[in-house]
């Protein structure tokens, strides 16, 4: 095709919204991985790639040996991943480590290049911040979120350069006897960070400096939840206008305002993520459409995706319908950065299922592609050049 005909395809494809499926096409294939709780049958963390024509997944393989990477995070580049080590005895102390790899291009395997302590018990979840400049790491057994900044030559962690101990309880005696900071998130402006913690009841709002590395708790200083909810997991809207929070024991999510400029959450409203009472079911993660049309909630127990649509122009989500992940306790899931396929990470069944995404309904039809994991628990894409 000649560039004057390539030139014009182009206009054409975004003025009638068919971006998306030359992006598709051009994509090619994702690399795919996935943190695990290690054990007798898993090792660490393990990488496969997602055929973006097909929807296949190919056989995973062991990219690294780490104890217990819960959850991981790849750098704005492309070139580095981070992980936590969710574990409690970290070179002799009563916390946890969080790692740095160098992702090796071809292979998708990675390097060790560092560790570094957390700073508290139990890290689970982490992200990178937009400028590719620090870890954020939420440690749910101490109750405590830190910042690790990243050396810019190297990749390597430093040690924490922030660190701030939650405090306070809820209602629930024994699993809200103190803080436990289950997740941390940035806005789309790098400007404030989101800890959303079980025990408290509240997603804590932090004023974040990325140039220096330091959180300073904000004035509102948390979004609050009804007593019992146990916060875990939270994603933005693409607009950056709404947040949305899995409520781990009551089943539930709830929609926020986000107001930029301040950083404060306002509760839009709250809504269940069950069809019909599940005792035992617990809620475990929160993704949003690429498209911002749809919001996605893990259900463990009921072993579900429950399936809402979001309106733009206030936030308010409408149930739609539940599918099954194909397994039992979906911990986690994630949707490609195009949209088109689902994954799901059924951690008590050690397999990793495909399912293609309706882009007009949202809804969810297994490919019937399905790999074994040991013990999947989170699920991140790379795009392969």
């Amino acid at each position: 095709m000649n560039r004057l005909c390539t030139k014009w395809l182009i206009v054409l494809t975004t003025v009638f919204g068919l971006s998306d499926s030359i992006r598709a096409e051009e994509a090619g294939k994702f690399r795919v991985y996935f943190g695990t709780y290690t054990n007798e049958i898993t090792k660490g963390i393990y990488s496969s790639t997602l055929d973006f024509a097909t929807g296949k997944l190919s056989q995973p393989e062991l990219a690294v040996e780490v104890k217990n990477p819960s959850f991981v995070a790849i750098h704005p580049t492309g070139k580095l991943l981070y992980a936590v080590s969710e574990i409690s005895d970290f070179q002799g102390k009563s916390v946890g480590g969080v790692s740095a790899f160098k992702i090796d291009a071809a292979s998708g395997r990675l390097k060790l290049l560092n560790q570094q302590s957390s700073v508290g018990a139990g890290p689970c979840h982490l992200v990178v911040d937009a400028a590719g400049e620090n870890v954020l790491v939420a440690n749910y057994g101490g109750g405590s979120v830190a910042v690790l900044p990243i050396e810019a030559k190297t990749g390597n962690l430093a040690v924490a350069s922030s660190s701030i101990q939650h405090q306070g309880s809820s209602v629930d005696k024994q699993r809200q006897e103190g803080p436990h900071a289950h997740s941390i998130n940035l806005d789309p402006a790098n400007k404030f960070a989101f800890a959303a913690d079980l025990g408290l009841d509240k997603v804590l709002i932090y004023h974040f400096d990325g140039a220096k590395g330091k959180l300073t708790a904000n004035l509102p200083p948390a979004g609050e939840l009804a007593p019992g909810s146990g916060p875990r997991h939270l994603a933005f809207h693409p607009s950056g206008k709404y947040v949305f929070v899995n409520n781990e024991m009551t089943s539930t999510v709830t929609s926020f305002a986000y107001n930029p400029t301040g950083g404060s959450l306002t509760e839009i409203h709250t809504l269940s993520t069950l069809p019909q009472p599940t005792p035992g079911n617990s809620t475990a993660e929160t993704v949003v459409h690429p498209s911002g049309k749809f919001v996605y909630v893990s259900n463990r127990g009921h072993d579900s995706l429950a399936i809402f649509q979001c309106d733009p122009a206030t936030g308010r989500l409408t149930a739609i319908g539940h599918q099954s992940t194909g397994g039992k306790t979906p911990r986690n899931f994630n949707i490609d950065p195009i949209g088109r396929y689902l994954l799901a990470a059924n951690q008590s069944t050690n397999n990793v299922v495909v399912f293609r995404v309706d882009p007009s309904s949202g809804k969810l039809t297994p490919t019937g592609d399905s790999i074994e994991v040991g013990s999947p628990v989170c699920v991140r894409f790379l795009s392969i050049p």
